[in-house]
């Protein structure tokens, strides 16, 4: 383990994958740590496969416009939230919870740079073939630009 010292406030970003849900597990490890939940909402459908808010389209790379649909994913967003800081032992040690709308990778290092957010504790979704080598996209993204340190969870 390093020397540094215990992080006082833990972004965990969240999509509700199982991943996402451990990352979570191992954030409520860190004593007296605030924990903040972050959901980024892309609406631009880039891998209709993966786990996570997709654009009403269908069609990778089309964005979805509808009003009720962005009201939906919030709507989502809000529940997961609430079922995660249930599932929690101590829920008030989860002391926020941001939905946010854009580019998953630049979001989350926008809210660490915007914040008082000490470390970053996120998952990382399986990937079959050489993929399987790699972090994901979105996690290898902000273990290279977040501006503190970054916990990846598999």
């Amino acid at each position: 383990m390093s020397d540094s010292p215990a992080p006082k406030h833990v972004l965990v970003p969240t999509d509700g994958s199982p991943q996402s849900e451990r990352a979570l597990d191992f954030a409520l490890t860190f004593d007296d740590a605030r924990i903040t939940l972050l959901t980024v909402i892309d609406p631009v459908d880039i891998d209709p496969l993966t786990t996570g808010y997709q654009s009403p389209t269908g069609v990778p790379g089309m964005p979805g416009y509808s009003e009720e649909w962005y009201e939906g994913v919030r709507d989502d967003a809000e529940a997961l939230h609430e079922r995660l800081r249930e599932r929690a032992n101590d829920p008030d040690r989860i002391e926020g919870g941001e939905i946010v709308f854009g580019r998953s990778a630049r979001r989350i290092c926008a809210y660490v740079a915007d914040h008082d957010v000490d470390h970053v504790v996120m998952g990382a979704h399986g990937r079959t073939g050489i993929t399987r080598v790699l972090l994901g996209n979105t996690a290898e993204s902000v273990v290279r630009r977040s501006p503190v340190n970054v916990t990846v969870i598999r």
